[in-house]
Parts: C-alpha cells; sequence; structure tokens
C-alpha cells in the first residue's frame, strides 16, 4: 500500500473550495515530485498553468476535455478526490426542515452537483487511474447520506443526493475491481469544516469539532493512506471510521 506521498500524479476536482484547495496543497507539500492537476469551476482556458484546469461539474463536455489535457501530460494518475458538493445557496436553496419545503427545482440542483457530477467524473476519470499498483477514487459524501444514521430527518435533498452518491461509490467500486484489483473506490466524510458550505451552520457544532480546511486535508489523505482495496466502496469519516450505508 502506497502512501499518498509516493503517488505521483494526482487530480483533485474541486481545487477551488476550502477543502479541495487545501487537498491539492498538502499533496504537493508532502513530497515535492507529486503532480497535482487541480481542477475547478473557476479556472479558464486562459490558465497558463497546465496542471489547472477547468471544469464543470454541470457540462460533461468539459469533464471530457479535462481528462484528454491530463492524459496529454501524466501516463496515469495514482489518485483522483472529488471535493465538490452543494448544500446552499442563497435564500432560495437551503436544507428542508419539513416536507413542505421540498422544492422540484432545488431537488434537481443538489442532484446534479452532489450526485450527477461526481458519477460523470467517475466516467470520464475512472479509466486514467494507474494499473498494476494502488489507485484511488475518492469523492468527498457526508455522515448524513447514511440512511442507517438519520435519527433527525430533515434536510431531504442533501441527504438523498449524498445517499444516491454513495450508491454510487459502491456501484463503480464493484466494476473497477474487474480491471483494477488493487484499485481503491471510498466515500469520505471529512466533519464540519470552516468553508462557505458550512458557514451559515456552525453555530451548534461542539466546542472542538469545527475543522479548519487544511486539518480535514490532512486527516482525509491519512484515511485514504490506510484504505486498502477490502475498503473499496465504503463511506469513510475523517477520523478512519467506517460509517454504515
Amino acid at each position: 500500500m502506497s502512501p499518498t506521498k509516493d503517488i505521483a500524479n494526482a487530480a483533485v476536482i474541486g481545487a477551488g473550495g476550502g477543502i479541495g484547495s487545501a487537498i491539492a496543497n498538502s499533496l504537493e507539500t508532502r513530497a515535492r515530485g507529486t503532480c497535482v492537476f487541480r481542477l475547478s469551476r473557476s479556472n479558464s482556458s486562459l490558465q497558463t498553468d497546465a496542471r489547472q484546469l477547468h471544469i464543470d461539474l454541470k457540462d460533461e463536455s468539459s469533464i471530457q476535455a479535462a481528462t484528454v489535457a491530463i492524459a496529454r501530460q501524466a501516463e496515469a494518475l495514482d489518485l483522483i478526490i472529488v471535493a465538490t458538493g452543494l448544500l446552499h445557496r442563497g435564500e432560495t436553496l437551503r436544507p428542508e426542515k419539513s416536507w413542505s419545503a421540498l422544492s422540484g427545482d432545488n431537488l434537481e440542483q443538489l442532484f446534479r452537483i452532489n450526485t450527477i457530477g461526481p458519477a460523470l467524473v467517475a466516467k470520464h476519470f475512472l479509466p486514467l487511474l494507474a494499473k498494476g499498483r494502488k489507485s484511488t477514487f475518492a469523492v468527498l459524501s457526508a455522515r448524513v447520506g447514511s440512511i442507517e444514521d438519520n435519527r433527525l430527518g430533515g434536510w431531504y435533498g442533501y441527504r438523498a443526493s449524498k445517499a444516491a452518491l454513495n450508491m454510487l461509490i459502491k456501484t463503480l467500486s464493484i466494476e473497477l475491481a474487474r480491471n483494477r484489483p488493487r484499485a481503491v473506490c471510498v466515500g469520505l466524510h471529512p466533519g464540519t469544516v470552516d468553508t462557505a458550505l458550512s458557514q451559515p451552520f456552525q453555530r451548534g457544532v461542539p466546542e472542538g469539532r469545527l475543522f479548519s480546511p487544511d486539518f480535514a486535508a490532512e486527516q482525509l489523505l491519512q484515511v485514504l493512506d490506510a484504505r486498502s482495496p477490502s475498503d473499496s466502496g465504503g463511506l469513510f469519516a475523517w477520523d478512519g471510521s467506517r460509517i454504515p450505508w
């Protein structure tokens, strides 16, 4: 099992966000020789750094174009991390407290970013994973996507989109094992991280459990270091514990 410090090529989708940026920075710090491709919607085609690429999870053609650009520069990827997610947007898209707040438009937005986007990333990026050695495809999920762990209710759209993402991760892991038996495909729960996604909901977070992006990034990379193919298809928290489906 190769630790992430030995990774030659990595791709971080969502590198413009708090967690994604911290993961990319940590990967580069761990080993100077690691080539980290940073992909985000904010990157444009005018970027002078060939490792900073544009991607839009709502535009499959941009996902495919990103893989073509990476394939020109790297023979294979040892690590792919999808660090994207949508929980709220303005005053119209907020976590539902009751079924009376359900909105078809909001559900569609949440599934588009939290479920469909990562699925399309997998479609185009998984063929780039290295063969013959450990390689990893990881996606940021959430504990609230666990059906078994749901005891509070609410947050219908976010919970459902993450639960669907978890099923995709499990299903992808089964197919991936057929042609890359040393690969790992997992979901990651980063905890509550001090980013724009969690900002409106930080008031009730217990002391010491609101993590900085740098702390979360290092924890998640340590979790991935410890994973083996037998863990593939699972959902793991920032402390390495397995979260039930």
